[in-house]
């Protein structure tokens, strides 16, 4: 269990996703418009700033075909803990 303290975020490792990302598409800023996204909005997610949500993350796995083993590894795999 994880116990954060007031005003610590979880903070996530996408260096997996961002390979799959270019792995699958080539480049970010073309993942982006498949996704529906500005390039903004995406580097956002990718560096923490803004969350993936539930609804996001089954649209970027349907986009890669990716597994749902792959999921975990893929969104949830925590860096740190940051104030």
């Amino acid at each position: 269990m994880l116990n954060l303290k007031k005003g610590e975020k979880m903070v996530f490792n996408y260096n997996k996703l961002k390979g799959k990302i270019t792995e699958k598409y080539g480049t970010q800023h073309l993942f982006a418009q498949a996704i529906g996204w500005s390039d903004r909005t995406l580097s956002l997610k990718l560096n923490n700033v803004v969350p993936w949500n539930q609804k996001d993350i089954l649209k970027a796995k349907s986009l890669l075909n990716i597994e749902d083993s792959e999921i975990v590894p893929l969104f949830f795999l925590l860096l740190s803990s940051k104030g």
